[in-house]
Parts: C-alpha cells; sequence; structure tokens
C-alpha cells in the first residue's frame, strides 16, 4: 500500500511539473505532450497495481516490475536516441550559421576596407 501511496504522489507531482513547465514555457510542447503521455500511463498503474500484473501476465512477463523496468529501460534509450538526432541536427544548423556569419563579416570588412581605400584615394587627388 505504501509503495502505491508513494509511487501516485510521485506521478501527480510529476503532473503538476510538467503542467508547470509547459505553462511558463520553459519545456516545449512536443516533450511535455510525451512526459503526459507517459504519466497519463504510469499513474493509474501505480494507483492500481494489480492491473501491471494482468497486463504483464498477457505479454507472457514473470511480473509487472520486470515488465516495467523493460519498457522503463527501453522508453529511455528511444529518448536518448531522439535527444542525440535532436543535438545533431542543431549541431549543423550551428555550423552553417558561424559559416553564414563568417561570409557576411568577410563581406563587411572587404566593403569597409574599399571605402577607406577609397577615402584615401579621395584625399591624394585632392593633396595632389
Amino acid at each position: 500500500m505504501k509503495l502505491t501511496l508513494v509511487t501516485g504522489l510521485t506521478g501527480l507531482i510529476l503532473l503538476v511539473t510538467i503542467v508547470e513547465l509547459l505553462r511558463r514555457r520553459q519545456l516545449r510542447e512536443k516533450y511535455g505532450m510525451l512526459w503526459l503521455a507517459v504519466l497519463l500511463i504510469v499513474v493509474p498503474l501505480s494507483l492500481f497495481p494489480r492491473l501491471l500484473d494482468n497486463v504483464a501476465g498477457t505479454l507472457g512477463v514473470a511480473s509487472g516490475v520486470s515488465l516495467v523496468l523493460f519498457l522503463g529501460i527501453v522508453f529511455l534509450l528511444l529518448v536518448c536516441v531522439h535527444l542525440s538526432w535532436e543535438v545533431s541536427a542543431l549541431e549543423e544548423e550551428t555550423r552553417t550559421l558561424a559559416e553564414d556569419f563568417a561570409l557576411l563579416r568577410a563581406e563587411v570588412e572587404a566593403e569597409r576596407a574599399a571605402r577607406t581605400e577609397s577615402a584615401r584615394n579621395e584625399l591624394v587627388s585632392h593633396d595632389g
């Protein structure tokens, strides 16, 4: 009974935390929806642990705890793969932006040098 209560309260605290992060725009909606979907599965299963054992039995798994651990590890691996994909895309975007910035900086410096040279030539032609 204590484990059911602790698990249920933890799920509800996480639910409130996710909603608050979404409200403050500190968590993007796509990730918030993912975590809310996980919580919609975890909270009922934590409040009704026999349901988890029934699902485990239906799938041919020895116990509900084994099923939760396996699914948790698979879920975390999928999250890691997704975040690695996101980081790779951001690295590519950062590299492209840095290259574009370097090209723009070179153009600005070339334009500045051309203006300086033009002003110098004007001074020399007026003096001569």
